[in-house]
């Protein structure tokens, strides 16, 4: 073990560096014990966020607008005698509807 001090990480901010620096050697463990469990919990978030990126984009249809959301239903409106498709999801407390085609009476 080596009687001088570790030299600091470059890309670590001075203001950590110098708590660091003034904390006692059980601050110091804490701190260690609490960084180390927070960078875990981050990657984990990381990496469950990606996975529900990826879940996403494996769901989206085909047929799906960019701007419509993979949760949105379609919904059929009647105007003026017309029947029309509509995407239809709910943001926040507000149901949103997109145009989609009108109906087609074969189907």
């Amino acid at each position: 073990m080596s009687y001088e001090p570790p030299t600091p990480p470059a890309n670590l901010p001075t203001e950590i560096v110098n708590t660091l620096n003034e904390s006692d050697p059980e601050q110091l463990r804490a701190v260690a014990t609490y960084a180390e469990a927070l960078a875990e919990h981050k990657e984990r978030e990381a990496r469950l966020e990606e996975e529900a990126d990826q879940d996403e984009m494996e769901e989206r249809p085909d047929n799906l607008p960019d701007d419509v959301p993979t949760k949105a239903t379609i919904t059929i409106k009647e105007i003026n005698d017309n029947r029309y498709y509509y995407w239809q999801w709910r943001e926040d407390k507000k149901v949103t509807s997109k145009y989609k085609g009108p109906v087609n009476p074969d189907e």
